[in-house]
């Protein structure tokens, strides 16, 4: 897969500066493209071109930003109106512009970016403000709640994740969720899946740092509604693949599972990095079983420094009969990954039922 940051080229500057061209005729698109396309660009990973467009951005307006602002509002409206695309990721250097140029202005900032996170999400770009600005933030991400566009009311709480992936930290939220609780307690029935599925991937960041607050609140949730169950459980992931026995006993599982794992068979004990691991095996309840199983299972991937790290995946969960017999076959890719980088050496797999290891083996990673 051709890495993420090749979709910014010249052929993208080019087509972003005709669309700003049409609503600044001002706009200096030469030059615009000239700059992002300046000494280095191609050295550049994603994080860094994202900033040099929106330097560039920068470079060809005002530079007075309370000027500027109103300015990029109007390009990204040009690109939804003229697109008809929202929720796209290339055009994020669009908030990128408010998180470099804005911070010492709160109010048109965060004004502007309930408009730009509909085209591109300014999860990444309100952190800077939560940081700095973090009772007026959260104020005011706790009016979007109410916002009638869910792109808005998912930034309520997707920018608030203490541990969003690829984000600036935030320490004090990590330390002390509660400013952001009352947001989530909004959003947990909201209408869009695509919100309350942020509103999960809060919690579970949440559950990292305070599993006790993300079991007591999922404990009050629970039976609410079909929606927010599923909610809960997938706020909930990391604590059930931890097998953490109070988040087990929430969703009725339980540790003595009534079943055995059998047939556990890897085809071929050796595989190259690149290459798949293929391998299957049999669930078999006893006749005596009752209640739902979680059936996972945990990689212990070889690193460098003679290193071990676990990843767990899930295969199913759900309710199986007393006496059931159920055959799995699952592959696993070696490929590396901008996630996760593979090293030669031994490497375990492990079937798990509700978290007790019931089968394992070994294999060889090779170059």
């Amino acid at each position: 897969m051709e890495p993420l940051k090749y979709m910014y080229d010249r052929r993208f500057a080019t087509h972003f500066a005709g669309i700003a061209k049409g609503i600044l005729p001002s706009f200096r698109d030469k030059e615009f493209v000239n700059a992002v396309m300046a000494s280095g660009w191609d050295d550049l990973e994603l994080k860094q071109r994202v900033d040099r467009l929106s330097s560039a951005l920068h470079q060809v307006l005002s530079g007075d930003f309370r000027e500027d602002i109103p300015v990029v509002v109007s390009f990204a409206n040009a690109v939804m109106d003229s697109t008809g695309r929202q929720n796209t990721f290339e055009y994020i250097f669009l908030p990128g512009f408010v998180a470099l140029f804005g911070v010492d202005y709160p109010e048109e900032s965060l004004q502007a970016m309930a408009v730009l996170t509909r085209l591109s999400s300014c999860e990444f770009a309100i952190r800077p403000f939560l940081i700095r600005y973090p009772d007026r933030t959260i104020a005011e991400m706790m009016k979007w709640t109410e916002h009638h566009h869910p792109s808005v009311r998912r930034l309520a709480s997707e920018g608030c994740r203490p541990r969003l992936p690829w984000g600036v930290a935030l320490p004090q939220f990590k330390k002390d969720p509660s400013m952001i609780l009352p947001i989530l307690e909004r959003l947990k029935d909201d209408t869009s899946e695509f919100v309350r599925r942020s509103v999960a991937n809060n919690l579970n960041d949440i559950a990292k740092d305070h599993p006790h607050i993300v079991l007591s609140i999922a404990g009050r949730w629970k039976g609410n509604s079909a929606d927010t169950d599923r909610l809960i459980r997938h706020a909930c992931r990391n604590l059930l693949k931890k097998a953490d026995p109070a988040a087990l006993a929430l969703f009725g599982l339980t540790t003595t599972p009534g079943c055995s794992v059998e047939e556990l068979k890897l085809k071929g004990q050796n595989i190259r990095i690149g290459d798949t691991l293929h391998f299957s095996f049999q669930v078999r309840t006893n006749e005596e079983h009752s209640g739902p199983l979680r059936l996972e299972y945990v990689i212990t991937y070889a690193k460098a420094n003679n290193k071990f790290s676990d990843k767990v995946f899930q295969i199913a969960e759900g309710v199986f009969s007393p006496g059931q017999v159920v055959t799995y076959s699952r592959k696993q890719s070696f490929a590396d990954m901008t996630t996760r980088k593979h090293y030669a050496g031994e490497h375990r797999i492990a079937v798990t039922v509700n978290g007790v290891p019931m089968a394992a083996a070994s294999f060889m990673v090779e170059q």
